[in-house]
This record gives C-alpha cells, sequence and structure tokens, in this order.
C-alpha cells in the first residue's frame, strides 16, 4: 500500500525553505488555522503547523514528495524506509499508551494501549497511522481506529471514566496526574493479561516518571516503562492516542444528542456557555454527570468565578 500520510518536526529555518520549495515547485498557498501555511498542487497536500513546527504531507504523492523533495531539500536526510535503522526500538514488541479528554471540561478521561511487533508497526504505518492530534476528522478518527482492531496481531485495551465517576476518583486521589498513573496502569495491567511476554511499556509523558511507576508498583506488575514528552512519534503510542480519541468523541456525541446540548471541547467561553445552557435546561446536578467538576470552568459555569479563554490548553484548568 502507498504512503498517503506523512508527517516529521520541522526547524523554523527548514520550515522557511519547504515554503521556498514549495513556491518553486507551483503549489497554490491557502489559509489554515493553526498553519504557518498549506499548499496543495494536485492530489499534494502540505501543512506546516505552528505547533513545533511540525509538516504534515498527505495525497497521492506523498512518498514521491518525500524522497525526491522533502528529504533531499528540506531535512538532508533519508528517513523515509528507514525506520526500522532509525528507531529499532519502535518495531520492537511492547505496548504504548495515550490517553484523550485530560484538558477538556466536558467528556470521560479515556486512556488507551495498543501492543505491537515488527509486523504490526509496519501496516499501521502503511495505513497512516499518526498521532490523533494531527487528525482533526472524527470520520477518519474512527476509520483508523477500526483499522486498528482488525489488523493481525495488534492488541488493545480502553480504559473510559465517566464524568460522574471521574470526580469521584479525582476527590479521593485528590490529584490528577496520581488519577492518569491509575488510568495508565490499569490498561498496561489488561494488556499483559492478554501479552503476558511483553517486555516493555511506553507513555506518552504525563507527570514526573516516579508518579506511574508508583502505580504499577501498587498493583504488582512487573514491566520494563519507558516514559517521554512527544511519545506520539512512535506508532504504538499514535495507535493508542487514535483508540482513546474514538472513545472520547464518541461519548461526547452520544451525550449531547442525549442531553439537547451540544457539548464544546476544550475549556472556552463556548464551553462555559454550553455548561449553563446544560444546567438551565437539566438542572445543576446535571453538569456532574457530564463535565469534571475540579475544572475552574465549573465556577464561571455556576456564576461563582471566571474562567478565560486560554484555559482550554491541556490541563490549564486542573486546579489540583
Amino acid at each position: 500500500m502507498a504512503l498517503t500520510s506523512f508527517t516529521a518536526p520541522l526547524t523554523a529555518a527548514q520550515a522557511k525553505t519547504l515554503r521556498e520549495v514549495l513556491e518553486r515547485q507551483g503549489f497554490d498557498f491557502e489559509p489554515k488555522q493553526y498553519a504557518l501555511y498549506s499548499a496543495r498542487k494536485g492530489k499534494l497536500n502540505v501543512t506546516v503547523y505552528e505547533k513545533g513546527p511540525k509538516v504534515l504531507v498527505q495525497g497521492k504523492d506523498t512518498e514521491d514528495f518525500i524522497s525526491f523533495t522533502l528529504e533531499p531539500e528540506v531535512l538532508g536526510e533519508a528517513k523515509l524506509g528507514y525506520e526500522e535503522v532509525n528507531d529499532p526500538e519502535m518495531f520492537q514488541p511492547h505496548f504504548g499508551i495515550d490517553e484523550s479528554g485530560k484538558g477538556d471540561f466536558f467528556g470521560p478521561l479515556v486512556i488507551a494501549g495498543v501492543y505491537t511487533d515488527g509486523s504490526v508497526v509496519r501496516k499501521l504505518m502503511e495505513a497512516g497511522i499518526m498521532d490523533s492530534k494531527r487528525i482533526s476528522s472524527a470520520a477518519k478518527i474512527r476509520k483508523l481506529a477500526e483499522v486498528i482492531r482488525n489488523t493481525p496481531g495488534c492488541q488493545s485495551e480502553v480504559v473510559a471514566i465517566g464524568p460522574e465517576k471521574y470526580n469521584e476518583m479525582h476527590a479521593s486521589f485528590g490529584n490528577l496526574n496520581r488519577l492518569l498513573a491509575w488510568g495508565h496502569a490499569r490498561v498496561i495491567e489488561l494488556l499483559l493479561a492478554k501479552r503476558p511476554d511483553c517486555p516493555r511499556a511506553l507513555s506518552d509523558q504525563f507527570a514526573q516518571p516516579q508518579v506511574l511507576q508508583r502505580a504499577l508498583k501498587q498493583k504488582g506488575l512487573t514491566i520494563q516503562l519507558d516514559q517521554r514528552t512527544k511519545g506520539e512519534s512512535d506508532i504504538a503510542v499514535a495507535a493508542a492516542s487514535i483508540l482513546a480519541r474514538e472513545r472520547f468523541v464518541s461519548w461526547m456525541d452520544k451525550t449531547s444528542e442525549a442531553c439537547g446540548v451540544t457539548l464544546p471541547l476544550g475549556a472556552s467561553a463556548a464551553v462555559i456557555a454550553a455548561g449553563k445552557q446544560l444546567v438551565a435546561a437539566r438542572g445543576e446536578s446535571a453538569l456532574g454527570k457530564a463535565a469534571k467538576l475540579h475544572f475552574r470552568t465549573t465556577g464561571a459555569v455556576l456564576g461563582l468565578s471566571t474562567a478565560s479563554e486560554d484555559e482550554s490548553a491541556e490541563g490549564g484548568t486542573e486546579t489540583a
């Protein structure tokens, strides 16, 4: 299967060089939210996002563009086809763990884990598996999640903590990171029941390493644990991020329909407005069934305080 999607980090200088290359090659530029620039030529799309920055290449001619333009003219090194040389650990048996919903006022906290080995990783890469944060379409998230579940040899587990249970557990743990660690450890526990021979787990780092290490120890689990920021560059972690996002988005869609209020993502002014609408329609008790009450957003919804729009970043409204 031909590669139709590819992402890579860039330096600011490389982002500038790439734009010059695209202009020279006759690409048409168009504005895109959160992007430094986005360009199209035929069936090929190239977008450089502000965060990172990172380049996302999509379309039928992705592979040729990487091999003949991006790598030699911008990146200065050949990576495509050399993943096993550059990152051999990614192709060795391991679990990848990631979460969704941590920074969202509404909705559950979802932690997912995926077991991969060399064969599974190659199949997932061919299918275009990438970090869910790079995928804006819910339909594509669902499609890729189905691919992950149907990939031979791939094992997965998802733990979803709905708002009511989340609020109870957060009050008990007294800290979001300890709650996250419990969820990560629970997913690893479930995966080990399926693949007790797996030697290693890789988690996208969300706290000091010892927080998750303690959670594993409390469950009596023995496995090599690696934690790193930007863990989603690993295909197993990226696949876990997609499964977690799929479950989160499905809960949001289902609950929005059931309560008659569209529940937005994040913790912005639109979220506060939706919260007030929900309370007006269903009563104050409904908030605890749909939202994470320790967020400062709760005070804004109930008229007790204000929460600024910039608190929508991950963990931005966490008070513990």
